[in-house]
């Protein structure tokens, strides 16, 4: 026992002196997969349309050697960092019209020196923001969902071996939600960006569908239309399915027209609430070598830290940071009508469960007392008195 413990030291510690540097380019196209990215997660907490949503976090990384930057120049040490912060909040104006706001942030590069607000800026460094704000409203009798709104992507810093890259970029984008069906799209002045088509056909009993039975067993589609200025539009198809009780999920990317497979997942929630999560992930990384081509990894994702290596999430939205550990110091959490969960979640949070089974047994004994009392006062009971007697004893001076 004790020599598998060490051996596992030794790997978990070589991972971090032995990692794949990160490209230049992948820290150059980041602003692009940022919004990409935070659209989906909008397009997730929209499923509801109202109560709210929180999300915070930062990468932590020990270690320079982690993620080096591969530039024309060579390797050189430094950090990748990524900080983001979400935030959705919506209030009923008039029954079952719920308005509301949302923003995201996220500020996310390489530079030399480990920092948290304030980057050396050499001349490999690469620091920027991009924020999404917007306004939504649900009319939730319908199940319809209307929002809108801004993105901003900011440059702090470009260092000489990137690309020139604007200072400053504007997008709008749009969703439209109504019942398990809804369409997002993104533009930069008259051109558009993205368009994405979701059909939510799982039901989740945390919005007001079936806990169990084989509705919950229909798959999550979404179809993303990227624009390639001209004929090099790319389309990637996404597959979530419901393998076993809404803890055991598989996932899986097709991209086209290359008409390939681009990436794969097994994850298992202990809980439908999705507080808790684990995962075994397969990406292509179309660097056509062989073996190569495919990248396997995982990660754990527990309430406030999430551990990882090689996931794919990490290698699509931290610049294909591979071969290392990473950690994540996170948070997130969603409302819905009192209820607690995580983002994708489909139940409420196991002591929320609790909380509304108990307050329906409470309210099943309350009616079935109240039964009873409304019978005893329709039925008023009668008392019939008996004659009641006494006996003298005899002579041995009883009563």
């Amino acid at each position: 026992m004790r020599f598998i413990k060490t051996l596992f030291c030794l790997l978990f510690f070589a991972s971090f002196a032995l990692a794949d540097a990160i490209p230049a380019s992948a820290l150059a196209t980041g602003g692009a997969v940022t919004r990409d990215q935070q659209l989906r997660e909008i397009r997730d907490i929209m499923r509801g349309g109202r109560g709210g949503y929180i999300d915070l976090g930062f990468n932590y990384l020990p270690f320079r050697t982690q993620t080096p930057l591969e530039s024309p120049y060579g390797e050189h040490e430094g950090y990748a960092f990524k900080h983001h912060f979400a935030g959705f909040g919506s209030g009923e104006v008039a029954r079952n019209n719920h308005l509301g706001f949302l923003l995201w942030f996220e500020r996310s590069g390489w530079d030399g020196e480990d920092f948290f607000f304030w980057p050396m800026y050499n001349d490999f460094s690469i620091a920027r923001s991009v924020t999404t704000w917007g306004l939504t409203y649900t009319q939730s009798s319908m199940n319809f969902t209307m929002a809108g709104g801004m993105q901003h992507q900011n440059v702090e810093y470009v260092g000489d071996v990137y690309p020139h890259e604007n200072d400053s970029l504007l997008y709008s984008w749009g969703l439209v939600r109504w019942g398990k069906t809804s369409v997002q799209a993104n533009y930069h002045k008259a051109h558009w960006q993205s368009v994405r088509i979701s059909m939510d056909l799982e039901s989740r009993a945390i919005y007001g569908g079936r806990g169990h039975g084989p509705l919950t067993y229909l798959p999550n589609i979404d179809v993303t239309v990227y624009n390639g200025k001209g004929d090099d539009d790319s389309v990637r198809v996404f597959w979530e399915q419901n393998l076993f009780a809404q803890v055991l999920y598989g996932e899986v990317a097709f991209d086209f027209p290359r008409k390939e497979f681009h990436s794969a997942a097994l994850k298992y929630y202990p809980d439908p609430s999705r507080m808790v999560a684990i995962e075994a992930t397969c990406l292509r990384r179309n660097v056509r070598h062989g073996a190569k081509d495919l990248l396997w990894g995982g990660g754990i994702e527990l309430p406030f830290v999430r551990f990882a290596y090689n996931s794919s999430y990490d290698y699509e939205t931290f610049f294909h940071a591979k071969g290392t550990f990473l950690v994540e110091f996170q948070f997130n959490l969603a409302t819905i009508d009192g209820l607690l969960f995580a983002r994708g979640g489909t139940r409420s949070a196991p002591m929320e469960t609790l909380n509304i089974e108990r307050k329906k047994n409470f309210e099943s004994k309350d009616n079935k007392g109240l039964d009873l009392m409304s019978g005893a006062k329709s039925e008023p009971k009668t008392i019939e008195a008996k004659g009641i007697r006494y006996e003298k004893s005899g002579s041995e001076g009883g009563k």
